[in-house]
């Protein structure tokens, strides 16, 4: 099907602000480097990277949850069974980061937020998803209270737990433990530490 010009800026204007907002990260390993790489040209290539029924690879949005003591904040995926980050698919008009505190909400009942407001990107990981997909998974450090009940939307896999980092590295995978080891040296804002007064009270 023939594309119009129109809709050939809206892809060009998704494809820049995606690469700009990859410009500052920087990488915490030689894997995550490649993944950087590798993202960066999947995303300058794919006609609609945020679109998971545009193509099988697409971008991705997660969250490494943590709270104001240190814990992250897991669940185990319905269909991997896997204890892993709460993240997914970016909904249409979406951004990753929304898209990351739109999932947390859903797969564990919290509401947490981004760190003074504004997504910081921590970590950026390619990988095999469901029904084929590769996800181009960017991950983002959100803020949440402990205290809060935690309750998954329906449908949603029922298991949800806080985990110390190191309880977290023994039940996750090598990419979420890569991703909470970035979280965990982000230096801390007034919001962290107001989350972990808040925390600690």
């Amino acid at each position: 099907m023939r594309r119009g010009p129109a809709w050939q800026r809206r892809v060009r204007r998704v494809q820049q602000d995606l690469l700009s907002h990859l410009d500052g990260h920087r990488p915490g390993d030689t894997r995550e480097t490649a993944c950087l790489v590798r993202t960066r040209a999947l995303i300058a290539w794919l006609p609609a990277p945020l679109d998971e029924h545009a193509d099988p690879t697409h971008v991705t949005g997660s969250a490494i949850v943590v709270d104001g003591g240190g814990r992250v904040l897991l669940h185990r995926h319905k269909r991997l069974g896997r204890w892993l980050q709460p993240g997914g698919h970016v909904d249409p008009g979406e951004t990753p980061w929304e898209a990351a505190l739109r999932e947390t909400r859903e797969e564990t009942g919290v509401a947490a937020e981004h760190p003074g407001r504004a997504p910081r990107l921590i970590h950026v990981d390619v990988h095999e998803g469901p029904r084929g997909h590769v996800h181009l998974d960017l991950r983002y450090l959100l803020l949440a209270d402990a205290e809060v009940a935690l309750s998954p939307a329906p449908g949603e896999s029922p298991d949800v737990a806080w985990w110390t980092p190191s309880e977290a590295a023994a039940v996750t995978d090598a990419s979420t433990r890569a991703a909470i080891a970035a979280a965990a040296r982000v230096p801390a804002s007034p919001a962290s530490e107001r989350h972990r007064h808040h925390t600690a009270r």
